[in-house]
């Protein structure tokens, strides 16, 4: 069972204190110069040992590592051309890359707009499957009413029938047996 309040705090107070000695220095100065640096060591190298650091780029004009240009989405076309850039890895530049992940991006907006209407449809349909129960319930009443009025007439026809001796005998060939 895990401990709480004060007891919870006593073991934790320690762990605290010690989790900064733990941690290698870091920050935006120390790791954007230890980046840089590691970009650098690698130009004229290879492609792949280049793209081994996730914050670096190659660009296969110059065979240069360069450092990846955090604060912009692409690279600028001072450091390296789009189609010579690669980033990740190196059988893709970055146009195929921009052309593909928008292809995967309108793919995927059109897949949800597909399923959204969906979606949507699907809302609609009880609205009309309640419109088509009452339009089934009002053509259920409407049969009731017919048979109703059926019968109520073929009551009047047997009345006038009866009245005036007009009787629909059973077996029509029933007066012939006697």
């Amino acid at each position: 069972m895990e401990p709480r309040g004060p007891a919870r705090a006593a073991l934790l107070g320690p762990l605290l204190l010690l989790l900064p000695l733990l941690l290698p220095p870091s920050g935006p100065a120390v790791s954007a110069q230890s980046a840089a640096a590691a970009c650098s060591e690698n130009t004229n190298k290879s492609c792949s040992e280049c793209l081994k650091n996730v914050s670096c780029f190659w660009c296969y004009t110059n065979n240069a590592c360069l450092d990846y240009p955090v604060r912009k989405i692409l690279p600028p076309s001072s450091l390296c051309q789009l189609s010579s850039a690669r980033w990740g890895v190196c059988w893709v530049n970055f146009e195929a890359l921009i052309i593909a992940m928008s292809v995967v991006g309108g793919a995927l907006l059109l897949g949800i707009t597909i399923c959204c209407c969906c979606c949507c449809r699907k809302k609609k349909h009880p609205r009309s499957d309640k419109e088509e129960e009452r339009a089934a319930r009002e053509r259920e009443e409407r049969r009731v009413r017919q048979e109703e009025r059926r019968a109520e007439m073929k009551s009047r026809h047997e009345e006038i029938r009866k009245k005036y001796g007009l009787f629909k005998e059973q077996n029509p060939y029933a007066r012939f047996e006697n």
